[in-house]
């Protein structure tokens, strides 16, 4: 599947391996991230998406393992402005970011888009939070 890209002056995504599920997605500035902050960087690039799919910029697992996680708000089919990555810092130190370090992964998966409708009743009940047991 081809994705066309819209050029807010950024660096495309690039896919390390042809068979990768993300494509590597760089940070535009530098930028420390103090513990528990979250910090929205604008990648320079914006997607023109099918409809059926949608884009999620997911973490690396080198930062996942020193607590900078991206955050997974959807990039939907119809939006056409910059992506933004969503990142955390759920570690315990600053961490620092380097203009063009990798900082997270674009994916674009199929999604299902629901239509909506009331249900009269409910078999099942309204049970939860562990009502089921252990």
């Amino acid at each position: 599947m081809k994705i066309k890209l819209i050029n807010f002056d950024g660096r495309a995504p690039v896919r390390a391996h042809d068979n990768d599920a993300g494509a590597d997605v760089f940070a535009p500035k530098d930028q420390t991230i103090l513990p528990g902050q979250i910090c929205k960087l604008p990648l320079g690039f914006g997607v023109i998406l099918p409809d059926g799919t949608a884009g999620y910029i997911f973490p690396r697992t080198s930062l996942s393992a020193q607590g900078i996680v991206c955050e997974l708000p959807p990039i939907d089919s119809g939006y056409r402005g910059e992506v933004h990555a969503i990142v955390s810092n759920v570690g315990h130190r600053a961490y620092e970011i380097k203009k063009g370090d990798r900082i997270g992964q674009l994916v674009i998966m199929p999604v299902i888009i629901p239509e909506f409708t009331y249900e009269d009743s409910a078999e099942r009940g309204t049970g939860a939070f562990g009502s089921s047991g252990r």
